[in-house]
């Protein structure tokens, strides 16, 4: 026994017990991943010695390897935490530019805009084609407009759906018929049916220019029992609706007829809209005259309009576009898809939080403030969206756990200092066998 092997032992726990201290300091770290000590032995290899016959020279610290076990996932409630379930790291990118990885959640938004962690790096995801709702490829810095309003986007198309009563009566009325007691049999006297008004079978909707202006477009329905097979009439101006009802001829002024099966669905060779049919069909062109693009043409799509023997009512009515809004609010769903809400009533898909993950996790090195960086061992990042493949998913308003386990950190700890005890007495016992040998005589 030599002073050798008692000194690499103290080595060997003393860093030991620095990494037990470190987990145990960053037991309520967010997203921390413990570390432990492997060792391993040391052999003094020389030529000509037979097998198993080498001097042990004590003990090394062979790698401090993290352990990536999932750690729990806490509810927070705050919109803009983020736990990952399962595999991957989320993509950062530090102030000097590099890019690094994290479990840590804890977002937040910046007074720019931009998504951030506490630590000042730029959260990565996908960008998303507001249009499609498709999520490109390439990793983007997260950011929403808080400084200045979203775009006006003109309205190009318009969906209806609506039942149109069945039971409804001609819309001019029918005129009184009076009683005619010469007749065989003799008739009684047959009142008048009023007209309808033309607002009882109406809706309205406001539609968007390319500057953001809204522009009223009314829609009318007249039951005209006179068309053949009876059909409805329809208008988009309540005064020319309303001639036609007082007595004009119905075809005047309107946009065009519909025509039902007698499942009651509507029936799209015969309907015509503007001189177009379903499911193409459109309304006049819109000319406009304060600074928008002119004219506003918009397509209709009355697909879902049905004619059954129940009350009117109007069950969707909807068109896709709006004015300038400013962002509201922010919320990610579980597969890492930020929504953003603003003030003129959009919600949409704005970007998709990116994952990161390694063949090689443990080969990741640490840099401090819940970050990683990619080495040689642990290869290259391979990117995908959670939920896909062998990523995992997201649980906002959430965030993970450190996964140490305090007991057994604070049990392990107690065995490091008995390590490092009985190596200090290996020393000692060294001292004085060679504190005998100086002192013979």
């Amino acid at each position: 026994m030599g002073f050798q092997q008692g000194l690499s032992g103290l080595n060997a726990a003393s860093r030991n017990l620095d990494v037990i201290g470190h987990n145990i300091a960053n037991s309520n770290t967010t997203g921390f991943k413990s570390s432990r000590a492997e060792f391993a032995d040391m052999v003094a290899s020389s030529m000509g010695v037979a097998s198993g016959q080498n001097n042990g020279m004590g003990v090394e610290v062979a790698s401090v390897a993290q352990q990536f076990s999932q750690g729990n996932i806490t509810a927070t409630g705050n919109s803009m935490d983020l736990a990952i379930n399962g595999n991957g790291f989320f993509k950062v990118k530090l102030p000097s530019g590099q890019d690094a990885y994290t479990r840590a959640g804890n977002f937040r938004l910046d007074k720019n805009g931009d998504v951030r962690t506490n630590g000042g790096a730029q959260v990565m995801g996908f960008q998303v084609d507001p249009a499609t709702g498709v999520a490109g490829v390439n990793t983007v810095p997260l950011s929403f407009p808080l400084g200045s309003p979203i775009a006006a986007k003109q309205s190009t198309s318009i969906t209806a759906a609506l039942n149109l009563d069945a039971r409804a009566r001609h819309a001019t009325g029918v005129a009184a018929v009076p009683a005619d007691p010469a007749a065989t049999p003799p008739t009684a006297a047959i009142p008048a049916v009023p007209a309808t008004p033309a607002s009882t079978y109406g809706t309205s909707i406001d539609v968007f220019d390319s500057l953001g202006n809204p522009h009223q477009v009314q829609l009318y329905f007249l039951r005209n029992a006179e068309l053949d097979p009876p059909g409805w009439e329809v208008f988009n101006d309540l005064p020319t609706a309303q001639a036609a009802i007082d007595g004009g001829d119905p075809a005047e002024g309107s946009l065009g007829q519909l025509f039902f099966n007698t499942d009651g669905t509507l029936n799209t060779e015969s309907s015509t809209i503007n001189g177009t049919n379903s499911p193409n069909f459109t309304l006049p062109d819109i000319e406009l005259t304060n600074g928008a693009a002119s004219p506003l043409k918009l397509k209709l799509d009355l697909a879902k309009v049905t004619q059954f023997g129940n009350a009117f009512a109007v069950s969707n009515l909807k068109q896709d576009g709006y004015t300038a809004g400013n962002l509201s609010s922010i919320n990610i769903s579980n597969d890492g898809s930020i929504m953003a809400s603003y003030s003129n009533g959009v919600t949409r898909k704005e970007a998709q939080v990116a994952l990161a993950s390694f063949r090689n996790p443990q080969g990741l090195t640490p840099i401090g403030g819940n970050n990683w960086q990619e080495t040689p061992e642990s290869g290259a990042s391979m990117l995908g969206k959670p939920g896909n493949g062998t990523f995992g998913t997201l649980r906002s308003s959430a965030l993970e756990d450190s996964n140490v386990d305090l007991t057994a950190e604070l049990v392990g700890m107690m065995t490091a200092q008995r390590a490092y005890q009985a190596n200090a007495q290996t020393i000692k016992t060294q001292d004085q066998v060679l504190s005998t040998i100086v002192n013979l005589r």
